[in-house]
């Protein structure tokens, strides 16, 4: 009688630790069971904003759920990737950041959040090279001669940025590190300030994501002198790489990665991270980005923290060599 009951006893608890078992997955599968949410930590209209934009029709038609941007800027992007980070991790909110997210890792003593134990990535949808821009006014007109002046006049280049820390200001320090050229940092509260400053020949030389210099310098209103990437952009062809340009290791970009909370299931990473790759290496979404001086890229989530894992260490370096602090 007792081994009868000891035996129904453990085929019961047998049943009910397989069913609890089974409960992660079944409520995965279900997976999403509301709108998601997609925290773009700067204002509407920008880069970053652009980049989660082109995945919200996609994505809602992929997934069945609505998608919802929300922006939340502030504190050099700070605020919005920390309330990704303090998500519930159920896959129900994710975020959008870029360069700055892995150079605030440096600049920052104290994060509200740890980025290598918070969050995880999800998938690295684009890279766009910067471009290099100086006034048509300015005593050279290519990077050969920027650079040589540069050197004959120390002090007398400055160069404007979207703000310390920017993916702009730390190439143009990088630059100067590989060119052993000493040129003047001016920072501005975006790129718009800056832009009209190099128009108005206030600074000599103005890196910027694509977006922002492709049509002025197509229409003549700014030179284009180099690309800091590793191949040159589709949309502005003529203007060479500074490695092509004798300038290797010049390489540095503005991207977009999605990342979610620690802790949202694995499965769930994935299947976020198929989806956005499926919109971001169609055939129309590549053309959007093309014209915006992006590659299109898609990558697992493993490769995705990697690279943003290399972004850290690199512009890390370029921090502390070129002693870089927000005071």
């Amino acid at each position: 009688m007792s081994t009868n009951i000891s035996r129904r006893t453990l085929v019961q608890v047998g049943t009910a630790a397989l069913a609890s078992a089974a409960l992660p997955t079944l409520a995965q599968a279900a997976w999403p069971s509301k709108p998601i949410k997609i925290i773009v930590p700067y204002t509407a209209g920008g880069f970053t904003d652009q980049m989660a934009r082109l995945l919200q029709v996609g994505l809602q038609k992929a997934l069945g759920q609505p998608i919802v941007i929300d922006n939340k800027p502030g504190a050099n992007s700070i605020i919005g990737v920390d309330a990704v980070a303090k998500a519930a991790p159920d896959g129900h909110t994710f975020g959008v950041v870029i360069a700055a997210y892995a150079a605030n890792t440096s600049l920052y003593p104290k994060l509200p959040y740890n980025p290598r134990k918070d969050l995880v990535g999800v998938s690295l949808m684009g890279v766009s090279p910067l471009l290099a821009a100086v006034p048509n006014n300015a005593p050279f007109k290519n990077t050969k001669e920027l650079l040589a002046y540069a050197k004959a006049n120390p002090g007398k280049v400055s160069f404007g940025s979207s703000g310390t820390g920017s993916a702009a200001h730390l190439t143009s320090e990088l630059m100067k590190a590989l060119t052993n050229t000493f040129m003047v940092h001016i920072p501005y509260r975006g790129a718009s300030p800056a832009f009209t400053d190099l128009l108005g020949g206030q600074i000599q030389l103005f890196f910027d994501a694509p977006t922002g210099l492709i049509q002025p310098g197509k229409a003549g209103r700014v030179r284009l002198i180099g690309v800091s990437g590793d191949k040159r952009l589709p949309a502005v062809p003529d203007v060479p790489t500074f490695v092509e340009q004798g300038i290797p290791g010049l390489i540095g970009s503005t991207w977009a990665s999605m990342i979610a909370p620690a802790g949202t299931p694995r499965d769930i990473v994935k299947r976020m991270s198929d989806a956005v790759n499926a919109i971001i290496r169609s055939d129309e979404t590549r053309a959007k980005l093309e014209a915006m001086g992006t590659f299109a890229e898609g990558s697992t989530p493993e490769a995705c923290d990697a690279f943003i894992e290399a972004e850290t260490a690199k512009w890390g370096k370029v921090i502390r060599d070129a002693k870089v602090t927000l005071d």
